[in-house]
């Protein structure tokens, strides 16, 4: 089974490897058929220290690494 991609904005980088990713998905109301945001926070394992708050990256789905940090960092997001 393929892992998922997600894409993100980084909202916190002060954990030694690990970035804290804000991820935002749109969606239809089923009722309402309006657009809705919502987002998620995930950790992810940024083994180099190198993304700092603001920038947009991409997160893969990984084995466990820590309690609550199940993604790891592939790179800068295209957009």
């Amino acid at each position: 089974m393929p892992k998922r991609i997600l894409q993100g904005v980084v909202v916190s980088d002060k954990s030694d490897k690990t970035v804290v990713v804000k991820v935002e998905r749109r969606y239809s109301h089923p009722l309402l058929q309006k657009t809705v945001r919502q987002s998620k926070k995930y950790k992810a394992h940024d083994e180099n220290n190198q993304f700092k708050t603001g920038d947009k990256v991409a997160i893969q789905e990984a084995r466990p690494i820590s309690k609550d940090k199940r993604w790891v960092v592939i790179g800068n997001a295209t957009v």
